[in-house]
């Protein structure tokens, strides 16, 4: 049973130029995980996997019920499996969390999904 979900839209060029003013704004949104990851890729992948980590804590926080805030953004991780596909690994709800995330040149389109704790 689905206990909350969460969608989100972001604009890759307010993260690039978010990027561009702040260098250490994708630590602020990264995951110690997360940015060891993001620091290994090109400039056109970066910006789409930090956007895509923005977006994506955007939404599991409406998942979540409470937006921002008291979700921080390094309570949430996610990391791709063996395969590619994004895994949410660490998050502050006690169920499971599904993730898609989606990118086209301009914008990243995520959805978070929180199922019922046990």
């Amino acid at each position: 049973m689905i206990y909350g979900l969460g969608v989100d839209i972001t604009v890759l060029a307010r993260i690039h130029a978010a990027q561009s003013r702040n260098p250490h704004f994708a630590t602020k949104i990264l995951t110690e995980n997360e940015l060891a990851v993001f620091t290994q890729l090109g400039d056109k992948r970066a910006l789409e996997f930090l956007a895509g980590r923005f977006s994506l804590k955007e939404a599991y926080g409406k998942a979540y019920g409470t937006g921002l805030g008291p979700v921080q953004l390094h309570d949430v991780e996610c990391l791709n499996d063996a395969n590619g596909r994004p895994e949410i690994t660490k998050h502050p709800y006690a169920g499971k969390a599904f993730v898609s995330i989606s990118h086209t040149d301009e914008l990243v389109m995520t959805e978070v999904i929180l199922e019922v704790a046990p």
